[in-house]
């Protein structure tokens, strides 16, 4: 697809042109199975922490949005896969030099051409995020879709940084939760009925 036919199908909304563009959710879950995957969020806490060497120990590490590093010593380097809601700098995608690019909103007409024909490029269906929406009362945040993805991939194991449901609020932005629309007490509640029932899972501690 050039860039034209791109445009036009991103304007008409016409979902079936731009899921051609998606690699199959199969060769995405090909990829994560056997793997430790660190999923790194955006919490202003994890600046506190000092898990960045066990963030790159992981076999695969997932980040979000423009996911800032202020410090290897807490966030580690590395990124395999960044997971996209937003539009991206140029800048940002050259510092984090991801080998895969998920976009994970709803929003098709924010996704960028150079973003939709990256390699390995996938885009989840729009069930999925309606199917999380309608669970929780309010949309999905990335992290929460991503969470969910990995519950159904196959996984090793999976290790939470950086999420602590807005409780110190996020790096990449000033907003309060008052001023998002999401629900952090229930996907609060949905990561940890998911951490009692899936050993897979874990939330490592803020700091």
């Amino acid at each position: 697809m050039n860039r034209l036919s791109f445009l036009l199908a991103r304007t008409l909304r016409d979902e079936a042109a731009l899921q051609r563009l998606s690699a199959p959710e199969a060769a995405l879950m090909a990829s994560l199975a056997g793997r430790t995957v660190a999923l790194v969020g955006n919490a202003r806490s994890l600046a506190g922490s000092r898990h960045g060497p066990a963030i790159d120990a992981a076999g695969l590490v997932i980040r979000i949005n423009r996911a800032p590093i202020p410090a290897a010593e807490s966030h580690g380097t590395r990124t395999d896969i960044l997971a996209l809601a937003t539009s991206i700098p140029a800048t940002d995608l050259a510092r984090l030099h991801p080998a895969r690019i998920l976009w994970m909103s709803p929003k098709r007409k924010r996704l960028p051409f150079a973003v939709a024909t990256s390699p390995g490029f996938h885009m989840p269906a729009l069930n999925r995020f309606r199917a999380l929406a309608d669970l929780l009362g309010a949309p999905p945040t990335t992290g929460l879709m991503l969470i969910d993805l990995l519950s159904r991939s196959p996984a090793a194991a999976v290790t939470l940084y950086g999420f602590d449901f807005f409780a110190s609020l996020s790096l990449s932005g000033r907003r309060t939760a008052a001023q998002v629309p999401h629900d952090f007490a229930a996907e609060r509640a949905f990561v940890e009925s998911l951490i009692a029932r899936d050993p897979r899972f874990a939330l490592a501690p803020a700091a």
